[in-house]
């Protein structure tokens, strides 16, 4: 049996940490979803600006949506809602099987399911977790189905990349483990305490942890150290391709974490001694990351106005 199904079976969901018009078309995401117990993917700025910059897969839909005068934001918008619900059609047999923080408690409010996205650390993880039982609360009191999906995306392998070379041998690549065991502990705590349960019982859903970012940046570390380590049930490991195909491979699928966090607070003040500031890392981490997705996101209006502009021309 692969790694992919043991880890899938251990109650872990494996998400793909891409999109592409050509993996649609040839046929490689519904092989990952058949072969590798692929259940779900993410995506963002960054991923749809190299998808459309290196693709001709979308010039036939630019050139068309240019023709009726579409461009920038509206045009990205159709081209990936097209690709999101192919990809969705994908999963749904799935699911038939299974049956700012602001604007998380009022999107879960409205009963639109988000992915809250750049949390490095257990105390932006619990801040999300707060905003999103809000707004599942504020439904039960409004007489709301409380049924919103919703998950919280922690980012694991950019803390080792941000300490690599500053820190002793011994701790390299540890970091990024022992933030995500203390914040699956505080994860268990809450999805336990007696204020979710309450609202577990008027029909609501957790909020599911999710690690991202959970590809090898070292290339003298495994391939999978970071699949291997954060097995973990009622959670998700969105995944890149090649880790995803590298543990289909050869990984393996061990034990699950601790709901204790095991010996993270150890690990982790040993990176204090070392000097490592951890809270003001992960806000550094957060900041780093969304000042990433907007520069994606004005390059990938910019690839969009310059293929349709060119398109146009070549017609």
């Amino acid at each position: 049996m692969r790694a992919t199904q043991l880890l899938h079976d251990l109650g872990q969901s494996l998400w793909l940490d891409n999109i592409t018009r050509d993996l649609l078309n040839d046929g490689t995401l519904k092989r990952y979803v058949a072969e590798f117990s692929v259940t779900g993917l993410t995506s963002n700025p960054t991923i749809f600006d190299h998808a459309i910059k290196n693709s001709s897969s979308y010039e036939h839909a630019i050139r068309e949506s240019a023709a009726k005068g579409e461009n920038g934001e509206e045009l990205f918008f159709e081209l990936a809602l097209e690709d999101i619900t192919r990809a969705a059609d994908l999963f749904r047999p799935v699911y038939d099987r299974t049956n700012g923080v602001p604007a998380i408690e009022e999107a879960i409010f409205a009963g639109i399911p988000v992915n809250v996205t750049l949390l490095f650390s257990r105390e932006q993880h619990l801040a999300a977790a707060e905003a999103y039982m809000r707004g599942v609360e504020r439904r039960i009191k409004a007489g709301l189905n409380p049924k919103v999906g919703s998950v919280a995306s922690v980012f694991i392998s950019r803390w080792d990349t941000a300490v690599a070379g500053k820190i002793p041998t011994q701790l390299t690549n540890h970091l990024g483990i022992a933030i995500a065991l203390r914040t699956y502990k505080a994860y268990v705590d809450l999805i336990g305490s007696p204020r979710w349960q309450r609202a577990f019982n008027e029909g609501a859903l957790p909020q599911r942890l999710l690690w991202a970012s959970t590809g090898t940046k070292d290339p003298k570390a495994s391939d999978t150290l970071y699949i291997e380590s954060l097995a973990s049930p009622l959670t998700v490991n969105t995944m890149p391709e090649a880790t995803l195909k590298a543990f289909a491979d050869h990984g393996k699928a061990g034990a699950t974490i601790p709901a204790s966090g095991g010996d993270s607070e150890v690990v982790l003040n040993e990176f204090a001694n070392a000097g490592v500031d951890v809270d003001a890392l992960a806000t550094r981490l957060q900041d780093q990351g969304a000042d990433s997705f907007a520069k994606s996101w004005n390059d990938l209006l910019k690839v969009i106005s310059s293929k349709s502009a060119a398109l146009r021309t070549a017609v």
